[in-house]
């Protein structure tokens, strides 16, 4: 009977930029219905309007879907199925444009549901007039700007917010994730449906803080760029920046909008830089002591030489034994200060596995692990972790924190667990034990040279232990507190 699925009724004009017409279909099986209603759009002044005619469902739906019209005008009544069922079955397809529902009679159940289904009105056919359906089309089309405005910067905002290199997340107003960005996924390392039931305060590391975060938030509303430590899934320490701030939704309800900025990497950026110029500062010093010292060494050599050919009797000769012994002593002290402050060479790297590289270390200092009765294990994974490394550096490196560790344990409680893993390509070495631990005053001073706990020490062993890993594009952490033991954590790239 029709020649197309959905038909013209009006000559289009040609578009301008300035008065672009309004495209409607309308969607009615009774041609005469659709002609009634064509009429009273057509007296509405000031607006061109191209109306086009479809009878068919599937044909609405299509059309509706691929946004062909500004606006649709759908009767109730569609043979074997409904408008209403057109309309949600539209909408459930992201259907952004007016539909506006027609009925034979006024239904107060169908209106609501209409209305709840998403219809941008409802209007009986028997009440129609040319001012009913101009208000219609303009309250439609302004609404449906207005939302597709918003719409839009929801869009780019969640860009925004999905993108961004920083955690972004909202919370309750008891801190509780409603909503998060994939960076705070993997930052945390639990899966999004796991987050979505924690609390915030679960991952701060220290209590009394996050009581403060608490308060200050509940007494100014936000908490602006305060330094934390929160903790991942895997027990990883992260060093961070957050930001809170409580916010009100159009229901009155309270939220609260968080950004956390993980500086861990700047962290230990920052400590590794001030480490090695602390230690390039004390090796200059180290090499201008050395020059300035064994100048004057050599000249006392010469002349106990000399005067070890003249006959001094028995009391000069035990004063030129001391001189001998003290000025071997003074220059071996020079060699291993100098040794100290060179940097391991670079070029004798080869791919070795970090397992036989500790078992090495442990074996030569396995009688002082018996003598002080230390209880020992180590715990490997089962494929070897390969890194490229200097293994005769790299053991007096894992040597002298062992050492420390052994020295700073109790006799016959010491308790040493080294173990290997892996993690983001790296592999992670941690030497831990439950000795006397280091206080927060003194742990920043930990990797100085010439900084000691021993009585007869030079502080030279973990200084040149910080050397070697750096050498070796590692880094070193330490887990500790007074009475609580140490772990020292050394993060190696992968081979």
């Amino acid at each position: 009977m029709y020649p197309s699925e959905i038909n013209t009724y009006n000559q289009r004009p040609s578009m301008t930029s300035e008065n672009l017409p309004v495209k409607i279909l309308i969607v009615d099986d009774d041609e005469e219905d659709f002609f009634l209603t064509s009429q009273y759009i057509k007296k509405i002044r000031g607006k061109e309007f191209i109306i086009d005619w479809c009878y068919r469902y599937n044909d609405a739906l299509e059309a509706i879907v691929k946004a062909r019209y500004d606006i649709y005008f759908i009767d109730y009544y569609l043979g074997a199925q409904t408008g209403l069922e057109l309309m949600k079955e539209a909408l459930g397809q992201n259907c952004e444009q007016p539909l506006i529902l027609l009925t034979g009679m006024g239904n107060q159940k169908i209106d609501l549901e209409a209305m709840q289904a998403g219809a941008y009105d409802y209007l009986v056919k028997l009440e129609l007039n040319t001012e009913k359906i101009e208000r219609c089309i303009r309250y439609s089309l302004e609404r449906a700007t207005s939302l597709k405005i918003l719409r839009s910067n929801e869009r780019k905002f969640r860009s925004i917010f999905e993108r961004s290199k920083d955690a972004v997340f909202l919370t309750d107003e008891f801190l509780v994730f409603k909503d998060l960005n994939d960076i705070t996924v993997s930052m945390f390392g639990y899966s999004r449906e796991e987050l979505m039931n924690m609390n915030l305060l679960h991952f701060f590391t220290k209590p009394p803080q996050a009581e403060e975060i608490v308060k200050l938030l509940k007494s100014e509303g936000n908490v602006e760029d305060i330094e934390v430590e929160l903790i991942s899934q895997n027990n990883e320490v992260l060093q961070s920046v957050l930001s809170l701030s409580m916010e009100m939704d159009a229901d009155d309800n309270l939220y609260v909008q968080g950004i956390i900025h993980d500086i861990t990497n700047l962290k230990r950026a920052e400590k590794a830089t001030l480490q090695a110029e602390k230690l390039g500062a004390a090796n200059r010093l180290v090499r201008a002591l050395a020059h300035e010292v064994r100048n004057p060494l050599n000249n006392i050599n010469l002349s106990v030489e000399q005067l070890a050919q003249e006959k001094l009797g028995d009391t000069g000769t035990v004063y030129m034994d001391i001189i001998s012994r003290n000025s071997k002593r003074i220059n071996d002290l020079i060699t291993e200060l100098l040794l100290s402050s060179s940097l391991p060479p670079e070029n004798v790297r080869e791919k070795r596995a970090l397992q036989n590289i500790l078992d090495e270390s442990i074996a030569t200092i396995i009688d002082r692990i018996t003598l002080k009765k230390v209880s020992w294990k180590v715990v490997y994974p089962s494929e070897p972790a390969y890194i490229m490394a200097d293994p005769l550096k790299l053991k007096i490196a894992f040597t002298n924190i062992i050492i420390n560790a052994i020295e700073a344990m109790n006799e016959s409680k010491g308790e040493l667990n080294i173990s290997i893993t892996s993690q983001n390509g790296h592999h992670l070495v941690s030497i831990k034990d439950n000795g006397t631990g280091i206080s927060k005053e003194t742990l920043p001073h930990l990797f100085e040279p010439y900084f000691t706990f021993k009585r007869n020490g030079l502080g030279l062993g973990l200084a040149t232990t910080l050397n070697i890993i750096q050498s070796h594009k590692a880094s070193i952490d330490v887990e500790t507190g007074v009475n609580q033991g140490s772990n020292f954590i050394l993060k190696f790239e992968r081979a």
